[in-house]
């Protein structure tokens, strides 16, 4: 087993490096193993990021083009961006110099044991993890990172078809700037699992743009996503199929805040929406049709039934029937709305909206429970 160690920032791992080499007067070796480097700025690097784009299965003719969009945002906003696809760079002293590693389309089993448990050490010692696109079809043996990069590939439609991003968080850096619906061409994929509830979705896939044909997740069908994972932070995207994907303007700075929220250089919540994020408890185990409820000021809760019972839950719990009102249940009919009187605690009055037995007709009606 390998030691933990914390992880030092990696600026003034850097900083301290160039002092060293300027007091010396020696020529100081940088990158990592089989690492294309590009030259350091002349400033105070903002964090650094390894691109590891090894194949072990199907390989994307977009990788170069993502690993020059990458090179280019580094220049672009201050950060250094060492590119390998050699897995011997995965090692702890070599890990330790980035503060975001980012998984650009790898594909297969493309790292041993060893390899595995540096980088499990890396994330549990605080670093960052960003996976683009088939980051997802990678390491399906390896169950420490499939809950990392969140869900494994499943499979996707043919050819890359326009489709409509909906945003579900525009306050999350990398999806703040693009439009609640973003209309874009990828390849859109499928995943073996839903990952709402383990990880905070930032982005879903509206399946009704495009012929999804058997491969549909249905109307929750995540696309992009953040979690805290392991001690570390964890942002995967799904796009970035295409080379062209590499030149859009609202997709590279998707990528640049996805990268920055993984260095963990600029602040994002993805806690939120997580299942352990919320305290669970039942109110009544009971219920057969509930189609609507509404919580009072005194702590009880309203809900109903579409057969027409009116039930009440109890603070302390317990369940009881305060009325029940005849209805048809033909179709999707029954009792059917609930809404309190804004003066509810003084004259106990409810709106029920509901389809009356022998009517043609809904109805909206006030009671007083």
């Amino acid at each position: 087993m390998l030691a933990s160690r914390p992880l030092v920032r990696r600026r003034w791992v850097r900083a301290a490096s160039a002092l060293l080499a300027s007091a010396l007067v020696l020529p100081l070796a940088a990158g990592s193993a089989g690492a294309q480097t590009q030259p350091p700025p002349t400033d105070d690097p903002e964090f650094s990021a390894l691109v590891f784009s090894k194949t072990a299965a199907f390989r994307h003719d977009s990788i170069p083009a993502g690993i020059a969009a990458i090179q280019e945002l580094g220049e672009e906003h201050g950060f250094t961006v060492d590119a390998t696809e050699d897995a011997g760079a995965f090692t702890p002293e070599n890990l330790a110099q980035y503060d975001v590693v980012v998984w650009l389309s790898t594909t297969g089993d493309v790292l041993n044991d060893q390899q595995q448990a540096a980088f499990e050490e890396y994330i549990q010692n605080g670093g960052g993890y960003a996976g683009i696109h088939a980051a997802s079809d990678t390491e399906y043996d390896w169950e420490w990172y499939g809950g990392l990069v969140g869900a494994y590939f499943r499979s996707h439609p043919p050819g890359t078809p326009d489709a409509t991003v909906v945003v579900e968080d525009p306050a999350h850096p990398s999806t703040a700037h693009l439009p609640t619906r973003w209309d874009r061409t990828d390849e859109w994929y499928s995943f073996r699992d839903n990952p709402r509830g383990r990880v905070h979705v930032l982005a879903s896939l509206d399946e009704s743009s495009y012929n999804v044909g058997s491969h549909a997740m249905g109307h929750d069908h995540p696309i992009a996503w953040c979690h805290e994972y392991d001690g570390g932070r964890s942002w995967y995207t799904g796009g970035g199929h295409t080379s062209e994907s590499f030149s859009e303007p609202a997709f590279r700075e998707h990528i640049l805040k996805g990268l920055q929220t993984a260095a963990g250089v600029i602040p994002s919540d993805c806690s939120a929406t997580l299942d352990e994020s919320f305290d669970r408890v039942e109110l009544d185990v009971n219920t057969q049709n509930p189609m609507d409820l509404a919580p009072t000021p005194d702590g009880r809760t309203i809900y109903l039934e579409r057969d027409g019972r009116v039930q009440v839950i109890q603070p302390n719990g317990g369940t009881t029937t305060a009325g029940t009102l005849a209805v048809t249940q033909v179709q999707e009919f029954g009792l059917l709305g609930i809404e309190l009187d804004p003066d509810f605690s003084e004259n106990g009055w409810v709106y029920l909206y509901y389809s009356p037995q022998g009517s043609d007709s809904d109805r909206v009606s006030r009671f007083t429970l």
